[in-house]
């Protein structure tokens, strides 16, 4: 009767050593887990001298960016290096990294000005339509022009014709239409170079901003 319970209470030792051993495996695994999650954080630096004598410390110092450095877990695990700051490639670089913070500056202007190249797309065909209409609109009136001339040059020769003089009116009427036409002309002219620039710099804002999308 003794053996029977002897071996019962040895069996229940076994099992809650066995429990207890389980328990503490997976307790050993989840704080295993939350270290591993809260290592990949650098906690060190280190950087090695002209001597090759290896010197940590817990923030970078500008010895560490003079001679390159190593970012360290809290176990000395390397999790990320940084090579050595080199003066001549450090100006050597300059140019190029000041435009691109240029084009990081006109891109962000871009974006707050027309939010994206569909919008752009519109405030373009709507401006070069403005400039359609202004050209549509001047060039009637030089066609206007062109045949106010015509009926003046035909008083003119009718004169002419008939061996009198060309009143002074007349004359005023003439140069006041030349005038009228040559400025119209250039307002034509005008208007059609601004209509060119306006397409030509919307296509390039468009392109730039399909590019960030």
């Amino acid at each position: 009767m003794r053996t029977f319970f002897q071996k019962a209470l040895t069996k229940r030792a076994h099992t809650s050593l066995f429990s207890k051993s389980l328990l503490g495996l997976l307790l050993a695994l989840q704080m295993g887990q939350l270290s591993a999650n809260t290592d990949n954080k650098p906690a060190w630096y280190r950087y090695y001298d002209k001597n090759g004598v290896a010197n940590i410390s817990s923030n970078v110092t500008p010895n560490h960016i003079r001679y390159g450095y190593e970012a360290l877990d809290r176990n000395m695990q390397v999790i990320q290096r940084a090579r050595p700051y080199n003066s001549e490639t450090d100006a050597r670089q300059a140019p190029q990294r000041a435009a691109q913070a240029r084009q990081r500056e006109q891109d962000l202007k871009l974006k707050q000005a027309y939010t994206n190249s569909h919008i752009a797309t519109q405030q373009r065909d709507n401006a070069l339509a403005h400039i359609k209409k202004q050209i549509a609109f001047q060039q009637e009136q030089l066609k206007q022009l062109q045949n106010d001339r015509i009926v003046f040059k035909r008083q003119e020769m009718e004169y002419l014709r008939k061996v009198k003089p060309v009143p002074e009116q007349l004359k005023n009427n003439l140069n006041n239409n030349l005038t009228n036409l040559n400025q119209k002309r250039q307002q034509i002219q005008s208007l059609q170079t601004s209509y060119r620039k306006t397409q030509a710099e919307y296509d390039r804002i468009i392109t730039r901003l399909k590019a960030l999308e």
